[in-house]
Parts: structure tokens; C-alpha cells; sequence
């Protein structure tokens, strides 16, 4: 879909796929082409250079899929998570540095944040985070670790993997849908970690949130190479997930999936605690 340099030709253009719907294709095209100025006091004194030639981009438009086309915008949330429905679909916004890999910036827009009654409008809700040198910002505050500690996790997690943390989380599992809602969970403060033994998260999931995380001091690490490296005594080497280059061997989008699984985290001791519990696990690989 091309967005056309007037309004009105991106309408008749839209007509095409939209079973010539004039009104529907009118609305999007209205939508596509005003002009949204968006501020942010926490900005105002800043300066941060970056060249954009060094960097590249990473954006799922509708991450949380399936929740989206259900629509359930009536999920309660349990311990400030919504376990899923209209909440946990989220756009996704990963810069990345093209050399290094590492992510930048990142931002995280909240559609269906609250439902405006009686009308039935959603209001949306964003948070930034830069990750750049020195520079260390975000529209997020870095949130306190939880007493006791909590993870999130998928529904579909293996149980290994769940009976493996138990020691360290007892009962204070959570569970949720879309890989960028359970990081930005983490990001908020809401859990302590996000952890995925499954490749089955792709770049455009985690860059954004990569970087809103680095920017509040925490990070997303790679799930079989951090507890490789523990296993090995290389405790100060859990590698970082990285974003400029796709996997050997692999082709199409799994190039760039993270195969390894991940484990996002705030806190640096947190991380190695669960690292350390999962790697002295004798049947979690």
C-alpha cells in the first residue's frame, strides 16, 4: 500500500482494496495524511546527535495479533497485567545501530489504552526510551524490583521451564498474550522479568522494548546463550540481543527470529538470579 502525495489520491487508491468503500477509504486516507505534532517536556533540554545513516528500523505495526482481530476489550487486568484482549496489542518502534547492532531508541504506542464511555473511543497511550552513549532516557521511570519477585510468561510456556522457576517465584507466575506487552510489563515495573524459552519472537518484537529497557538500566538477553555462558563460568558475558544481523542458515523471516529465546529483565541482579535458578535446573536447556 503506497501513501499518495494528496489526500484524495491516497482515497482512490484505498477504494481499490476496500471493495470501493468511498466513506471508509475516506476516513483512513484522513487519517494517514494529518499532520500530528507530538511533545514532551522531559525533551525540551535535550540534545542528542545521532546519525541516521548508522541506524535502521524495526516496527511490527500490530504485535499481539490475534488479540487484536478478537477484539475482548473487557479483560480485567490481574496484578496490573491483562492476561489478554485489546490491551495487549501494542505498535512496536526499534531503531538500532546498524554496526553494532544495539537497540537506540524505542517507542511503544498503546492504542486501546482506556475506552471512553459512552462513546466507545479508545485513547492510546505511548512511552519512549532512548539508549544512546551516555544518554539514558525514557518517559518511563525505573521501577522498584517486587516483593516477592513475579515473572511473566506465555500461556504456552513449557512446563519444564515453569517448574524449573518455582523456586524462585513460588506462586507468582503471570501469564499474557504478545511478546511486547509482557516486555513493557517488565518495563513498568509490573513483573520483574520476561522470560521465553522459544524462538518464536522476532526483531521487530523486542527492539523497541530493548530499548525503552536499556534506557531505564535493564536489558533483553539471549535465553539459551545467557545460560550457556553461566554453565561456563562466563558470568559476566550474558550477550545481549542484537538487531543488525539475521541468522545464519535461516531464510525468510525466520532470519531474523530469536531463536535463542530471551529473558528480559530490569534489574542485573534479578537477571542473574534467574539465570542462576534455570541453569542449576538439570533438564532446562
Amino acid at each position: 500500500m503506497q501513501v499518495c502525495p494528496t489526500q484524495p489520491e491516497t482515497a482512490a487508491l484505498l477504494q481499490k482494496v476496500l471493495d470501493r468503500n468511498q466513506t471508509a477509504a475516506e476516513l483512513l486516507a484522513a487519517a494517514v495524511h494529518q499532520e500530528i505534532v507530538l511533545s514532551d517536556s522531559a525533551l525540551d533540554d535535550v540534545t542528542v546527535t545521532i546519525s541516521t545513516e548508522n541506524m535502521g528500523v524495526w516496527i511490527d505495526p500490530i504485535d499481539s495479533t490475534n488479540q487484536y482481530i478478537r477484539g475482548r476489550g473487557d479483560v480485567v487486568p490481574v496484578d496490573g497485567i491483562y492476561p489478554s484482549g485489546l490491551h495487549s496489542a501494542l505498535v512496536l518502534i526499534g531503531v538500532y545501530n546498524r554496526h553494532s547492532g544495539e537497540p537506540v531508541l524505542g517507542i511503544i504506542n498503546e492504542p486501546f489504552f482506556q475506552e471512553q464511555l459512552p462513546e466507545h473511543r479508545w485513547q492510546s497511550r505511548y512511552h519512549w526510551g532512548i539508549s544512546y552513549g551516555d544518554t539514558k532516557l525514557s518517559s518511563l521511570s525505573r521501577p522498584l524490583p517486587q516483593a516477592p519477585p513475579r515473572v511473566v510468561l506465555s500461556s504456552s510456556e513449557k512446563g519444564v521451564l515453569q517448574k524449573a522457576l518455582v523456586p524462585l517465584y513460588g506462586e507468582q507466575f503471570c501469564f499474557a498474550s504478545g511478546a511486547g506487552y509482557k516486555m513493557l510489563c517488565v518495563a513498568q515495573g509490573f513483573a520483574d522479568a520476561y522470560v521465553l524459552s522459544e524462538g518464536s519472537t522476532f526483531k521487530w518484537d523486542s527492539c523497541g522494548p530493548h530499548a525503552i529497557l536499556r534506557a531505564l538500566g535493564g536489558g533483553i538477553v539471549d535465553y539459551a546463550g545467557a545460560l550457556c555462558a553461566w554453565r561456563a563460568g562466563q558470568r559476566d558475558l550474558l550477550p545481549e540481543l542484537t538487531y543488525s544481523k539475521p541468522v545464519e542458515g535461516a531464510m525468510g523471516a525466520d532470519q531474523w527470529a530469536n531463536r535463542g529465546g530471551i529473558i528480559a529483565y530490569m534489574h542485573q541482579d534479578h537477571l542473574e538470579a534467574v539465570v542462576d535458578t534455570l541453569a542449576a535446573a538439570v533438564d532446562v536447556v
